[in-house]
């Protein structure tokens, strides 16, 4: 018998009369025929596939239901699931594993306890398959015990079992928990590597995210592009110059010509440790520019106090036909705060209101704040406070008392700081910020006051951390630090200093 290939239109209406012999003998040619997207009637008919297809199994059911998660059309993969049901055949693990997964994509967390629940009915909870695919989707919606539950009840958790719980780790900042679980992995690979140091790069634990990154290649893994930029963007953040250096010159050995990916993230890390002509020449050298290229360059001025500089690319990007978004305005108004440009700043405020009024958030209006009170240009300030779309929260406030610390505006600081304590009385960088501007002001006694207030609550202020580089590694210290494991050595060297400041 010839082979039969049918179109989706075509199946609404085939004579049952076709005998399943048909179907059968060319299972594979006709579904894969049938499922191929560009037919016209393939989404809006989802619930007539199944009744079309003489002698469905559960393989063919599985593959279309499949076909429709790799389309993106999650709702209508979980019907086709509900009328596999219905048509009494009975899924196996593959099948669960696409729903679930369908299920974690539309964010529905019910949803996947719905197919847990049916799945450990049929004794395939335990499947490694399915097991991974519930795993992952409590941890990506944020469940992490009921990961964790999933996680113990899979008979052979693999790679993907133990990197998706990693990741619901790292998520809810448990990075004791996700480092033991990484150490317990019978086998790691790139994939598992990448989660750990993008994991802890993206929660701020940025030495830990550096050492890992030093650890895999000491243990022969090559990196790959999705490696270095979580590792450089980490060494970055703790000013790490050497050690960044270092990780360029490995993705030049690993890679040759790296991806713009990587080539962003290298004229990031640049501009941040202060090396802006090693910025621009990256940026420079890069085959394909975006914007995220334009950005880091346009933010790297701003932190290093070239607010003309910044200004100057930023209309070279412009010229080029390159449209900014959210991160390039917030770059330019940070570059005209640093450096004091208040009618540069409030004209690209004022542009960006008419050409571009969905890039601009919250933090672009505190820019603004940040700009103007810094300038001592309170009655602006406060003008444009009050215009605001929206109710100003702690950090506009704290904008505003910054500026106040600054020119010594003690009514107004004040005002500042009681819409501070009333927006957030637990925050004790607010009260710091308060009795540092009476300080500053030569109110001793209110600075006393709010200090005995901060005692009175109980509050705690996290303590500032500082680090040096030697020899391209990172050493972290806090104050009044006893971790470190050359303790003894530094503070006997700190006693013979302070014993030679006194006999000066």
């Amino acid at each position: 018998m010839k082979p039969c290939f049918c179109r989706l239109s075509q199946l609404q209406t085939l004579p049952r009369k076709i005998h399943s012999v048909a179907f059968k003998s060319n299972h594979f040619l006709a579904h894969e025929y049938i499922l191929k997207p560009e037919h016209s009637h393939f989404s809006r008919n989802a619930l007539q596939v199944f009744d079309t297809i003489p002698d469905l199994d559960v393989v063919s059911a599985t593959t279309i239901i499949g076909q429709f998660a790799r389309l993106h059309q999650y709702r209508e993969a979980i019907q086709l699931f509900s009328r596999m049901l219905f048509l009494n055949v009975t899924p196996n693990e593959f099948t669960f594993g696409t729903v679930i997964h369908s299920s974690t994509s539309l964010g529905d967390l019910n949803l996947g306890r719905q197919f847990q629940a049916c799945a450990m009915k049929m004794g395939l909870n335990y499947m490694v398959f399915v097991g991974s695919a519930v795993l992952d989707s409590y941890a990506k919606l944020g469940s992490i015990q009921e990961a964790q539950r999933a996680f113990e009840d899979i008979q052979h958790p693999n790679i993907v079992s133990y990197t998706a719980l990693i990741h619901g780790y790292l998520k809810k900042g448990r990075f004791e928990e996700a480092f033991e679980l990484f150490k317990q992995m019978p086998e790691r690979n790139i994939v598992t590597w990448n989660a750990m140091i993008g994991g802890f790069s993206q929660m701020g634990e940025n030495e830990e995210a550096v050492n890992l990154f030093v650890e895999m290649i000491r243990e022969g893994l090559v990196p790959c592009q999705y490696t270095f930029p979580c590792a450089i963007i980490a060494a970055a953040n703790i000013a790490a110059l050497e050690m960044g250096r270092s990780f360029h010159a490995c993705a030049i050995k690993t890679m040759g010509e790296f991806s713009v990916f990587v080539g962003n993230s290298l004229i990031s890390f640049y501009a941040k440790c202060g090396s802006m002509e090693d910025s621009l020449r990256l940026f420079y050298e890069l085959p394909e520019r975006t914007i995220v290229s334009w950005n880091a360059v346009i933010c790297g001025f701003a932190q290093n106090g070239r607010g003309e500089n910044a200004v100057d690319f930023y209309e070279r990007m412009r010229n080029a036909g390159l449209r900014p978004d959210s991160v390039t305005l917030l770059g330019l108004l940070w570059a005209c705060n640093h450096a004091g440009l208040v009618d540069k700043g409030y004209s690209y405020f004022n542009r960006a209101r008419l050409e571009y009024p969905s890039l601009l958030k919250p933090k672009h209006y505190a820019c603004m704040v940040d700009l103007l009170s810094r300038c001592g240009c309170f009655k602006e300030a406060q003008e444009f406070l009050r215009d605001l779309p929206f109710n100003p929260g702690v950090g506009f406030w704290k904008a505003l008392l910054g500026g106040c610390k600054i020119h010594s505006n003690t009514e107004l600081g004040a005002l500042a700081g009681r819409k501070i304590l009333d927006l957030d009385p637990k925050d004790a960088s607010s009260y710091i910020m308060l009795s540092n501007a009476h300080s500053a002001a030569g109110r001793w006694q209110d600075a006393s006051v709010i200090r005995q207030e901060i005692h009175e609550r109980g509050l705690k202020r996290i303590p500032a951390s500082s680090w040096v580089e030697i020899k391209t590694k990172v050493h972290v210290f806090v104050n009044c630090d006893m971790s470190h494991h050359q303790k003894d050595d530094i503070y006997s060297v700190l006693n013979f200093l302070y014993w030679e400041m006194d006999s000066d």
